[in-house]
């Protein structure tokens, strides 16, 4: 072997020693109660016959954009649509990006500069960690949801502040105090940069209501959770939408999105713009499922109102054997194990759909209640 090869092997022995290798699998034709897909906008035939009549009105285009959006990538398309979801969030301007991650990478790589400070919670997404990593700023986290931890952290802060939260946090699911965290954020001449990923869907266009966004320096909502399709977008400013077009890297050297993924995004905003009752029944679903689950200290359900439900068993083994007793009962639940989450918080982690049965949650929850209370 080479010394690269070599370098290989002993990481993936080390993953596999400590029970956490990750491996590709065939996808299972198993109840979901483990996808981002919240109102099953992913597979409504609904959403592709609009899908399909929006292409055959708009022409069929090319397969491909052909180019950066900077180059031969650009259309008339991409721009309006680019003014109908600003409108949606009313804001004043919105930057497509081709994926959440690359929306965060492109964001938080290219405007904090050298001299600056980038605040984030300690359980923020792994993009907006990479993206500040690539950045020249200052980088410091505070304990989750802790508004002391957080003003610690402001009172170290040099040149241009931005504190970053997610409105709903991908892995626990929770959602932190935003307007305290934002009248803090003021307090220190901060900006306040929020990722709705997880709570578009479940709370309509996001939690960023109106008494709120005027006051956001910008927001990130991907398409690929509750809107059933890909991609994503940063909402802000006019100047902050010209800065990143001239200077996020994650946006500038890419291929553009084609115009059947655009014509999704336009087309899944107005589905959701028809879809309270499918919103209500997510609702009906969290609350049976927290209702039906037995409390346990040792293996504790993290405090959830969203789609995102996690049961901490505190080891690989027994997050790896929970999820394989559900799976082989006709449940897919993925397992959630450390490194992805600190060691003693692994998990199982559960999504909940507007599609899911009431006796599909009571076995989920049946099942998990004579494992963590046997």
């Amino acid at each position: 072997m080479t010394a690269s090869e070599l370098f290989i092997k002993k990481k993936l022995d080390e993953r596999h020693m400590a029970g956490n290798l990750r491996s590709l699998k065939p996808q299972n034709k198993l109840v979901d109660f483990c996808s981002n897909d919240y109102l099953g906008f992913a597979g409504s035939p609904v959403l592709q016959n609009k899908v399909e009549e929006e292409i055959k009105n708009n022409g069929k285009g090319s397969t491909g954009s052909t180019g950066s959006r900077l180059l031969s990538g650009n259309s008339d398309y991409a721009l309006a649509l680019e003014g109908y979801i600003a409108s949606q969030h009313q804001c004043e301007a919105a930057l497509l990006f081709n994926s959440g991650y690359d929306a965060n990478l492109g964001l938080f790589s290219s405007l904090p500069q050298r001299g600056d400070t980038i605040i984030t919670d300690e359980l923020i997404h792994a993009s907006i960690i990479d993206g500040a990593r690539l950045s020249y700023a200052n980088r410091y986290t505070f304990k989750h949801n802790d508004l002391q931890a957080l003003e610690d952290k402001l009172k170290q802060a040099k040149g241009n502040c931005y504190v970053a939260i997610e409105s709903v946090y991908s892995m626990d699911g929770d959602t932190p105090p935003i307007a305290e965290i934002l009248n803090m954020a003021d307090k220190y001449n901060a900006h306040l940069i929020v990722d709705e990923a997880h709570a578009v869907g479940l709370y309509g266009l996001g939690l960023i209501d109106k008494t709120l966004k005027y006051s956001i320096f910008a927001r990130i909502v991907t398409f690929g959770k509750a809107l059933g399709c890909h991609g994503a977008v940063v909402l802000g400013s006019a100047l902050l939408k010209e800065y990143l077009v001239n200077f996020a890297r994650s946006f500038i050297y890419t291929t553009a999105a084609p115009l059947h993924q655009l014509a999704a995004v336009k087309m899944a905003y107005g589905l959701l713009l028809e879809s309270a009752d499918q919103a209500q029944l997510l609702e009906q679903n969290i609350l049976h499922f927290k209702q039906s689950i037995k409390d346990n200290e040792s293996y504790p359900l993290i405090r959830s109102d969203s789609g995102i439900q996690c049961i901490v068993l505190k080891s690989n083994e027994k997050a790896k054997l929970l999820a394989q007793i559900l799976q082989n009962n006709g449940l897919d639940v993925r397992p959630i194990l450390s490194p992805t989450v600190p060691a003693e918080s692994e998990r199982i982690r559960i999504c909940l759909h507007s599609f899911n049965t009431k006796n599909e949650i009571t076995l989920l929850t049946d099942i998990i209640n004579g494992f963590i209370n046997e």
